[in-house]
């Protein structure tokens, strides 16, 4: 199995002066997690609105920097092991697959093994480009029956995790019906779950549905943390958004932590 990192944070500066204090460490953690804004559904639009119109970032863009901060931020939770690299990568149709694809891609260059379960493919150029870029690094792509046919998690247990990248902050329920066994297994699987910016099926104020939903073991908060996520209660939750400028981080309060030396993530918790 992926091993899971130590409680302690990597950042350097940390060690520096407090080399051996784990107990600082710990509340550094939840300082940050205090300290940063966590979004509502119309800032979380608001805030994506403007760096596309305002800043000019384009979206294929922000996707590469999403989904490289993501992998980076699995490979620092999850350290590759030689017998152990096998990842399933599930992606929606919308930005949140996007950025599932490109975290992919990365993860492969990381020296994992990636899959991508992809059941609904949208017809865009942008999408398709993704796509084709984790074919062409030799990323295998699942047959839709694999998942769609299957009567327990059985085929989940073959990965070390599973990426949760089907719905983002825009979702609103229910789940559409191609989508409805992927979400059905990963809620009651016990292969770890690393969600992308927000579990599927969760509302993204409210957190979890009512019914229960996806419980992820790692949540990877993208520019800045939902409000959902101050429902998460797995072991890792990292934000990645360095790309973000500071006015806008300024208009929109958003108190985004430090980053360490060169560091595109952060763990908050």
């Amino acid at each position: 199995m992926l091993r899971s990192v130590s409680s302690i944070l990597r950042s350097q500066s940390e060690r520096r002066v407090f080399p051996n204090n784990k107990s600082y460490i710990l509340l550094a953690r939840r300082k940050f997690s205090k300290m940063v804004k966590y979004l509502n559904q119309s800032e979380a639009i608001n805030v994506d609105k403007d760096l596309f119109e305002k800043y000019r970032f384009s979206v294929d863009q922000l996707m590469e920097l999403a989904g490289q901060s993501c992998a980076v931020a699995i490979a620092k939770a999850y350290p590759l092991l030689e017998d152990s690299s096998k990842i399933l990568v599930c992606c929606g149709p919308g930005n949140n697959g996007g950025d599932g694809l490109v975290c992919a891609r990365h993860l492969k260059h990381f020296g994992y093994s990636p899959e991508i379960y992809y059941p609904r493919r949208p017809n865009n150029v942008l999408y398709e480009r993704l796509l084709h870029q984790c074919i062409e690094n030799k990323i295998p792509v699942l047959e839709n029956k694999c998942i769609e046919q299957a009567t327990d998690d059985t085929v989940l247990r073959s990965y070390t995790i599973v990426i949760d990248a089907l719905f983002g902050f825009s979702f609103k329920p229910p789940v559409r019906e191609s989508f409805t066994r992927i979400v059905d297994m990963l809620k009651t699987t016990t292969v770890p779950i690393c969600s992308i910016d927000i579990p599927s099926g969760w509302d993204v104020e409210n957190g979890p549905p009512e019914e229960g939903g996806i419980k992820p073991q790692m949540l990877i908060s993208l520019t800045a943390p939902k409000m959902c996520a101050s429902k998460f209660e797995g072991r890792f939750h990292y934000l990645g958004g360095r790309f973000v400028p500071k006015k806008l981080e300024l208009q929109y309060h958003l108190n985004l932590p430090k980053y360490a030396d060169t560091d595109l993530i952060i763990q908050l918790k």
